[in-house]
């Protein structure tokens, strides 16, 4: 998930405040670089030891070191634990080290958010070896030997998605429509892009809705989105009349291109992770709607699930992973977390707010403010 804001203060994890995104998207920020001490999140003697946990990037999303890491510090704490969070920052060979260190100091349990899964899987024949539990976080490790994964319902944002889209050009018969995706080695965007056809396929086939192109972009890249969607846009003679875009930052990518030819506000973009400049464009009308999904529900079900293993107690774990994702690499089930995505439209926005996802400051401001202040948002 993905794009670039970086707007958190260490505050708000003392405060119990709740934050989201999964991704969120302006510039690139957050941590940025050395293997160690730069991007870990640590907390002292836990009784219940130790836990790694290796996070995948901040290029093209802010949201692993502005939401994911304190909440998970936070929540891994509340369990006992001490707590180290590092950011592989797109290397896979840091990837690999850091889960090196982290299995020959001998951690209870490892959690990783690989960028790769073919990596995440080497990283887990480790781990198995060395007799760690691993959760894959938010990303499985297709192919690998991971114990639980936790995550949301990505087949069901993609449905919220397409579902949208449906919704916004219902009174444009024949309306040719854009889906942008995320990277093809992803499993979510894989699983973003079944559930935005499960509702699109249907509208294509029986021509109330026209797809002018379909296009995955690598490793998420938001200039990538860009460019591609202005090929696919110039190709069609400057003609679109919805968007799906997997998420905001994507989203903004396009809108930006849209803006270019008079065409945002008239064309409905979706996105994805609810951050404060997809949540903003919502609010201008530039970006149709959002899916807003609670990281700290996702951090706190990681937490209970290592908390458990720690212990031994795989019974137990296996009363919080109560769902499945089926890995087809190699034929077989996850024991899974996964957790419910919800449509934000512009009506909706408060809500993101006052649960604390967003503070009222990073989205009210300059032109906005007249907007929230008519959303009730403060």
């Amino acid at each position: 998930m993905r794009s670039r804001t970086l707007t958190l203060l260490a505050a708000t994890v003392s405060t119990g405040l709740v934050l989201t995104a999964c991704g969120a998207n302006s510039s690139n920020s957050g941590g940025t670089g050395s293997s160690s001490a730069s991007s870990s999140a640590q907390a002292g003697g836990g009784a219940n030891g130790k836990v790694g946990v290796i996070l995948p990037e901040t290029a093209t999303s802010a949201r692993w070191e502005a939401f994911d890491k304190p909440m998970l510090t936070a929540a891994l704490t509340a369990q006992g634990f001490e707590v180290d969070v590092q950011n592989a920052q797109g290397d896979n060979q840091k990837f690999s080290t850091l889960a090196d260190g982290f299995i020959s100091s001998g951690v209870k349990v490892l959690v990783i958010a690989p960028g790769d899964p073919a990596v995440g899987a080497a990283v887990e024949a480790k781990a198995k070896t060395a007799g760690i539990p691993v959760i894959d976080y938010d990303r499985p490790s297709l192919g690998g030997s991971a114990d639980y994964y936790v995550s949301f319902d990505n087949e069901k944002v993609g449905q919220l998605q397409g579902q949208a889209m449906a919704d916004a050009l219902k009174s444009k018969a024949g309306a040719g429509v854009v889906q942008i995706e995320g990277a093809p080695t992803d499993n979510n965007a894989t699983l973003f892009t079944k559930g935005q056809d499960s509702v699109l396929e249907p509208l294509f086939s029986a021509g109330t809705l026209k797809r002018i192109q379909k296009q995955p972009i690598n490793d998420w890249d938001n200039q990538l989105g860009g460019t591609t969607f202005e090929q696919i846009f110039t190709a069609n003679g400057g003609k679109v009349d919805g968007v799906v875009a997997a998420n905001d930052g994507l989203a903004g990518a396009v809108i930006t291109i849209l803006k270019k030819n008079g065409l945002n506000g008239k064309v409905p973009v979706t996105g994805q992770d609810a951050t404060a400049d997809g949540l903003m464009a919502v609010m201008r009308g530039d970006q149709y709607m959002t899916v807003f999904k609670p990281i700290k529900e996702e951090a706190e079900a990681t937490a209970k699930l290592a908390a458990a293993l720690a212990k031994g107690d795989t019974a137990g774990a296996d009363t919080i992973a109560t769902a499945k994702l089926h890995d087809p690499k190699n034929n077989r089930d996850i024991k899974s977390v996964l957790l419910t995505p919800t449509t934000i439209l512009e009506k909706d926005v408060k809500t993101v707010v006052t649960q604390g996802y967003v503070k009222a400051a990073e989205i009210c401001g300059g032109d906005l403010a007249a907007k929230c202040t008519s959303l009730g948002i403060s």
